[in-house]
């Protein structure tokens, strides 16, 4: 059953626009993807009868717009490599491709990481992140590369989690390839950081009170004159969504690759991914209390930047 609807009235001045096109400007808060689904299952119509997503709005049009209620997807088992770093009881460590989902989400039902860890670990993960989450702790975006830590136990997770939170003892290092060059070469960024204004798919620095702090170290180890690029050392203190793209883009140079902050290479000797890897991890292992300490092996699209720096 639906547990939101609105009604939204056309005025009278507005121009005209087809439907998906309207309301995704009238709600910045779904997506036009997210909005033309819901026009074709039949939960927004216009004057009460179905619609399509191209149709063309009219002066006096009355939407009607139904939310259906979220149901968690349960995962299932499938059969997907990984390249495991650590694991034992309680816990594992892989080295993430780029390209895979972390977690099930509309438009990724399968094919993710979570799918993945079901079947390797035969369902012997956390389940404080429920069902569409088993054994998450943090995550990357989709196309970052690099070091993820995954909880087998309740008792695992908590402890991981309280790393991550307080940061005393969770080290993350990234490495990130950029649009122009960071200026200085080295600081620490500190600024709060929330969701967009007005395109609630992104997040932005934001003035405090709003959002929440979110502090990066980086420092510039190598240049390039012919692409005008740069290979950037980043330590997170804290862990705010797309921290280091927003704080990179902040300083205006945005990561190579970065469908969201970034910029179209005009350049075709960059690689299209998006260019940041988890490159270190290291905590203290939950249940026996030892250091692990974790390299990622540096992907190959990064080498050009990596000729003769000692890292």
């Amino acid at each position: 059953m639906p547990a939101d609807t609105r009604l939204v009235e056309i005025r009278a001045d507005a121009p005209a626009d087809r439907l998906d096109a309207f309301l995704a400007a009238s709600l910045p808060e779904l997506s036009r993807s997210r909005i033309q689904t819901l026009i074709r299952e039949q939960y927004i119509l216009v004057g009460g009868e179905p619609a399509k997503p191209r149709d063309a709005v009219k002066p006096g049009d009355l939407i009607t717009l139904a939310l259906p209620e979220a149901v968690p997807p349960e995962a299932a088992p499938q059969d997907i490599p990984l390249d495991v770093m650590f694991e034992d009881e309680h816990l594992l460590v892989i080295n993430k491709a780029p390209g895979m989902v972390v977690h099930p989400a509309p438009g990724n039902p399968d094919g993710t990481l979570v799918n993945a860890l079901l079947h390797h670990c035969k369902g012997r993960l956390s389940g404080i992140g429920g069902v569409e989450r088993p054994g998450i702790v943090h995550r990357l975006d989709k196309d970052t590369s690099g070091c993820l830590v995954v909880a087998k136990s309740d008792a695992a997770h908590q402890s991981l989690v309280s790393q991550f939170a307080e940061r005393s003892t969770m080290e993350k290092i990234y490495l990130a390839v950029t649009h122009g060059v960071p200026k200085p070469v080295s600081e620490t960024i500190f600024t709060h950081i929330g969701r967009h204004p007005v395109n609630r798919q992104k997040m932005a620095v934001v003035n405090p009170p709003g959002g929440k702090a979110a502090i990066t170290d980086y420092e510039v180890l190598a240049t390039d004159a012919a692409t005008l690029t740069a290979l950037v050392r980043c330590h997170l203190h804290t862990g705010r969504t797309h921290q280091i793209r927003v704080h990179l883009h902040h300083k205006g140079t945005p990561i190579v690759g970065d469908p969201i902050y970034g910029k179209p290479a005009k350049n075709p000797v960059l690689p299209e991914r998006l260019m940041l890897h988890a490159w270190k991890l290291a905590f203290d292992h939950p249940v026996t209390g030892q250091r692990h300490q974790f390299e990622s092996p540096i992907p190959p699209e990064f080498q050009p930047w990596l000729d003769g720096v000692a890292l």
